[in-house]
């Protein structure tokens, strides 16, 4: 993630009785990642909102609220039987990722103590952290969701401390309702924040009246935050052998923006990256022939890559054409950016990281 808008069709830590009909405006406003929580709707309208989220090429999130260890552990065979991308949520990581280690969604479960309903987040911070720790350390655990605005002490520092320490993403939730409080969660390095009361409480200033104009205000915000986000992005570069040259070039042109990132490789180019800047962490995969194409797409498929940089070679006729096919279909379908040349891939950094 990238410092993702994260729309929650809730309230009062509950799905909205209309989450169906909204889910319409939200879908229109432009908003690709949309959730909801385990309460508030029967089962079968929460299945019906997850198919719509599908079909529409967004990005499902469930969110547990339940505190109690039944309930917690009914929400996580719920969620894969939803199908959703994404579970946020819960404090009893060993249990829930025995359900849900073997099916595709990402596991987010909530750092610290939780109290309450709606859900506060008690400290004090280091305990907080040491959680966060310990949870990130867990295979299944993909990453956090912090209700850093339920916290009663310095929030922007602990958002900070947290995202530093721990190498997975972190998601910021609860009580987000203005614009400076978006810009903290990018400035502490978050992957992405939720929104839900506000929104519909038409809290945020807007150029536009009424709920669509809610959504598209916090889209801008959004925008304006991603380029004060310290979140390292995690970018794929390959390229066909013809075009190799051209990567290096491109690498070394832009070298200080790519040292503050996540490179992912194929493996031959990602030797040919690491002999032209030796100091550039670089994680190799295997050679595109024997796979690495492949491993690429299995990482686009979970989320787990924010842009890809892919210099084809455009002769035709070429034994990748199939591979950068699959690659394009998978970049499509999970919204994920894709540059195939120089000039597009400039246009990624700089919409990326604010060049």
């Amino acid at each position: 993630m990238a410092f993702d808008f994260i729309f929650m069709l809730t309230s009062n830590d509950r799905t909205i009785p209309d989450a169906r009909a909204r889910l319409e405006q939200v879908l229109e406003s432009g908003v690709r990642h949309i959730g909801f929580k385990d309460v508030g709707l029967p089962f079968d309208e929460l299945r019906e909102l997850a198919q719509v989220i599908r079909q529409a090429g967004g990005r499902s999130y469930l969110e547990v609220v339940s505190l109690d260890a039944e309930s917690e552990i009914a929400s996580a065979r719920a969620a894969v039987s939803l199908d959703v991308d994404c579970l946020l949520g819960g404090t009893r990581a060993p249990e829930v990722t025995a359900i849900t280690r073997d099916h595709p969604l990402r596991y987010y479960p909530f750092p610290g103590r939780i109290v309450g309903h709606p859900s506060v987040l008690q400290g004090p911070a280091e305990a907080i952290i040491d959680s966060a720790r310990r949870l990130t350390d867990l295979e299944h655990v993909h990453g956090l969701d912090l209700l850093a605005y339920r916290f009663d002490g310095d929030v922007p520092a602990l958002m900070a401390q947290l995202c530093a320490a721990v190498t997975k993403p972190v998601i910021m939730a609860g009580s987000i309702d203005r614009q400076a409080r978006v810009e903290a969660a990018a400035q502490a390095g978050a992957a992405g924040f939720t929104v839900g009361s506000a929104a519909l409480d038409g809290v945020f200033p807007a150029e536009t009246e009424g709920f669509i104009g809610q959504l598209q205000s916090i889209l801008r915000m959004t925008g304006q935050a991603r380029r004060l986000s310290r979140a390292p992005r995690r970018i794929a570069l390959v390229a066909h052998n013809n075009r190799k040259a051209h990567l290096r070039a491109w690498v070394l042109r832009h070298a200080q923006l790519l040292s503050g990132q996540r490179v992912i490789s194929t493996g031959s180019t990602g030797r040919m990256i690491t002999d032209a800047l030796p100091d550039l962490a670089v994680k190799r995969l295997q050679r595109g022939a024997l796979g690495g194409d492949q491993q690429l797409g299995a990482l686009i498929a979970t989320g787990e890559l924010d842009a890809v940089v892919f210099f084809a070679d455009p002769s035709g006729g070429h034994a990748g054409d199939a591979d950068l096919q699959a690659l394009t279909r998978l970049a499509i379908y999970h919204d994920t950016p894709l540059a195939l040349s120089p000039s597009a891939a400039d246009a990624l950094l700089a919409g990326m990281i604010g060049v």
